[in-house]
């Protein structure tokens, strides 16, 4: 797979390549037919490479096409026509210029690149922390819950009656829940994040992609009010639908497990340009102020601690986060009037040809 994709980005810059000093000569003849005059050509074939070194990677595309541009320049628009000649002094100068130009430009055009694939790394490493945190964090309460109970059960056995028994078993089943829908989040950061993974959409239905979720949210939930409001025709999304159903699932059951006095939940998708808009809202608690900003991280940066899960952070939001992002798109949240908060993420309506 890494070889192909080598393979295809290098027959990919040699067309470009080819196809701008193509594009520049033929430009360079018609300057000279139609305006009769040679000033702008060596300008010309300057803009050419740098646009070559722009969109290219490394050195290697922009130095073979100044020596390219070096030699048409000096074999066809410069004297003695169509033959070459570097004993010219303003033959030598433009070429050592053009070689020059082209250095400069794809060294700091690398430059850049190299800064901006430092960034993304380091903006993975701070996930990757902010996610090992959130989940050291989130981990401690149920597996200490799950102990407690299991511990009493097995304990005080002849002690206790039927009714704490069940109480106490029902206590392990929903923390033994919350923990597979933790595993199923670590899954999908994995997924995500994994070398050599590639995130693969596939064009999605709308409407089977929310029923599917509302199923599985339904049999944990029945009894939550979910309302959906999505448009009447038919909608097709490019996305990987396990991760998307995972980004809605955690949202919903973040309304559920923090929401407090929750009444309903309102889904909410509607097409704009190329982008499809999910609103996803509710009537319980806000979100208190001073975390509202870090709910996709899990993580006061600020107080250098892990904010409890109470407050609703943790695994689930950062998760939605990363999977939207590995996605092109962007996920917000904010408080509503009266009462509740709305989380809203838009994804891309059009597939990227460069997906897999």
């Amino acid at each position: 797979m890494k070889y192909n994709s080598k393979l295809w980005m290098n027959l990919r810059n040699i067309l470009v390549t080819i196809l701008i000093i193509v594009v520049c000569f033929i430009l360079c003849i018609a300057v000279e037919k139609w305006l009769n005059t040679y000033v702008p050509i060596p300008a010309i074939f300057t803009l050419g490479v740098f646009l070559i070194s722009l969109i290219t990677r490394g050195f290697i595309f922009g130095i073979v096409a100044s020596s390219i541009s070096v030699l048409a320049l000096n074999y066809a628009f410069t004297f003695p026509y169509f033959k070459f000649n570097f004993t010219i002094p303003e033959n030598l100068v433009s070429a050592v210029v053009m070689l020059i130009v082209t250095m400069v430009s794809s060294a700091l055009i690398t430059k850049v690149r190299k800064a901006e694939e430092v960034r993304a790394e380091s903006e993975k490493e701070k996930l990757r922390a902010n996610l090992l945190r959130a989940v050291s964090h989130d981990l401690r309460t149920p597996l200490t819950t799950i102990y407690g109970s299991g511990a009493g059960i097995a304990d005080n056995y002849d002690s206790l009656d039927k009714e704490e028994i069940v109480e106490l078993a029902q206590g392990i089943k929903e923390d033994a829940q919350w923990l597979i829908n933790m595993v199923e989040n670590l899954l999908s950061v994995t997924k995500i994040n994994g070398q050599g993974v590639a995130l693969k959409k596939t064009p999605i239905v709308l409407e089977e992609l929310i029923d599917t979720v509302l199923v599985k949210f339904k049999s944990l939930n029945s009894n939550i009010n979910v309302e959906v409001d999505i448009p009447e025709d038919f909608v097709i999304i490019p996305m990987d639908p396990v991760l998307i159903g995972q980004v809605l699932m955690n949202i919903l059951e973040n309304a559920v497990r923090h929401g407090e006095d929750l009444t309903y939940i309102n889904i909410k998708v509607r097409t704009l340009g190329d982008r499809a808009i999910f609103e996803i809202s509710n009537d319980g608690r806000e979100i208190p102020r001073e975390i509202i900003d870090h709910v996709f991280t899990g993580y006061y940066e600020k107080k250098n601690k892990p904010v409890d899960s109470k407050e609703g952070m943790g695994i689930g939001l950062s998760v939605c986060h990363s999977i939207i992002k590995a996605h092109d798109g962007d996920i917000t949240v904010e408080n509503i009037k009266p009462r509740g908060c709305c989380f809203r993420f838009w994804l891309g309506l059009e597939a990227n040809d460069n997906e897999c």
